[in-house]
């Protein structure tokens, strides 16, 4: 990661999870366009190397790896592998997430795995991975961790308990990496991308008006600018797309 003479950082090298579809294969392909050399994750391989073909094909350089964040036993390879082929990872943006089961339903109507489950793909896995990722970043003195998060982690919709919950709780674990690793020319941050035209919002809400809706690869230009000035950012800072926009 460098930061040019006009004071934008560049990233070397990034790992996107969540990335076969969506805002996630939207910041790969914006990612990878921009020079960065870029590790995709995603559950499918199928649909990981059917979405990630045509930025090959593109000339831009991206890896994939077919693995599930939320397995314990995965996030080994996934930081391992990452590093093999690319090198340390300057930028590790936690995309992956579950709503858990739909149609969404009540938190107390809820079976207590559904909800374990939720926490593990938006929780637990991107600690996991920070934790095996972060570390390198200290030792170089740079790098960028990034949550995706939701405006449900601030705000209480009925029957978005489980995915809320955990999305809350991802945006504090961001708050208290980024104090903690403040001084090691870490950063971290939460985005709160805004209502996308993606299959998760319409398996959340099948009957809104997709014309409303902002397109990944908008959200995701917005994203990537945003990281590009990371280092005028307070550490820790939750943003708002549409604010970062505004401003």
């Amino acid at each position: 990661m460098k930061a040019q003479e006009n004071a934008v950082l560049t990233y070397e090298t990034a790992l996107v999870t969540g990335a076969s579809r969506g805002l996630g294969l939207a910041l790969t392909e914006r990612l990878a366009r921009g020079g960065t050399r870029v590790v995709a994750v995603a559950r499918d391989a199928g649909a990981l190397e059917a979405a990630l073909s045509p930025l090959g094909r593109a000339g831009g350089e991206v890896h994939a790896i077919a693995a599930d964040v939320s397995d314990k036993r995965a996030v080994h390879r996934i930081a391992g592998t990452a590093a093999a082929l690319v090198g340390p990872i300057d930028l590790l943006i936690h995309n992956a997430s579950s709503l858990g089961p739909t149609p969404l339903r009540l938190l107390l109507d809820t079976e207590c795995e559904d909800l374990e489950a939720v926490l593990q793909t938006n929780l637990i896995g991107p600690f996991r991975l920070s934790k095996l990722i972060a570390g390198s970043m200290a030792l170089r003195g740079r790098g960028t961790l990034l949550h995706i998060s939701s405006d449900a982690a601030v705000s209480a919709y009925p029957t978005w308990g489980a995915y809320s919950v955990s999305k809350a709780a991802q945006d504090h674990l961001g708050r208290v990496l980024a104090a903690e690793l403040d001084s090691s020319g870490v950063r971290v941050f939460s985005v709160d991308p805004g209502e996308m035209d993606t299959r998760m919002h319409a398996d959340a809400l099948p009957l809104a008006d997709r014309t409303t809706l902002r397109r990944p690869e908008e959200v995701a230009d917005s994203i990537v600018r945003l990281l590009e000035r990371a280092h005028e950012i307070p550490n820790g800072t939750r943003a708002e797309v549409e604010t970062w926009r505004a401003a």
